[in-house]
């Protein structure tokens, strides 16, 4: 399938930008390889905010969750670490390396992933005109099981990485691929939808891939 190791990320947060101020209460980190998930990092995070009420109705993470929590200065560190220099994929990926990075800087932290792959972006360019590519409608439409409960980080992240093999597999049926360079995912996310069936068509025929 995937020719190198992708780590598909998911955060649950207190809000939408940590330029104002919220941070993340949940995170999980699932490395994909030979075809599978087959390591992980899942923990709830203890940033020392208050969570707000409408998170807890969306999400189901309380507040008495969130304080006994490991922190983050030990949480972080750990799953920077656990992401490496591997590709980075996430569902609507800008908001999650946005909190990543956010996160990783207030510890002194960079990151070091080979990459982002957004699989929202992708699902619109490899499937398009389904009726909507919100992470639990898609799954649905493509026969893809939510396992789990919505909004919480490991059962979003798990989704979410069986949808990157849907489409993995998807790319390699249909252009006769051996094996889907991560690379290439990288690549597809800046290709206009109505450009997607040429652009593999060069890459599939060995071809460099158009810029």
């Amino acid at each position: 399938m995937f020719e190198r190791p992708i780590v598909m990320l998911d955060f649950e947060t207190t809000g939408l930008s940590p330029d104002s101020g919220d941070r993340i209460t949940e995170v999980a980190a699932l490395r994909i390889a030979d075809g599978r998930i087959v390591e992980r990092y899942v923990s709830l995070v203890n940033c020392g905010v208050r969570v707000p009420s409408f998170i807890t109705q969306l999400t189901g993470i309380t507040q008495a969750m969130v304080d006994g929590a490991p922190p983050a200065a030990e949480v972080v560190p750990a799953l920077i670490e656990f992401i490496g220099d591997d590709v980075l994929a996430a569902h609507n990926a800008s908001f999650d390396e946005k909190f990543l990075k956010a996160e990783g800087a207030l510890l002194g932290h960079g990151c070091r992933h080979g990459g982002l792959v957004c699989s929202l972006k992708l699902s619109r360019r490899v499937f398009p005109g389904l009726p909507s590519y919100k992470l639990g409608q898609l799954s649905r439409a493509l026969g893809i099981v939510f396992k789990g409960n919505a909004h919480r980080a490991e059962a979003d992240a798990e989704v979410a990485a069986q949808l990157l093999l849907h489409i993995g597999r998807h790319l390699g049926d249909a252009y006769g691929l051996a094996g889907v360079d991560p690379d290439l995912l990288v690549s597809l996310n800046r290709v206009a939808a109505a450009k997607v069936d040429a652009f593999m068509g060069v890459y599939a025929a060995g071809r460099r891939v158009p810029a």
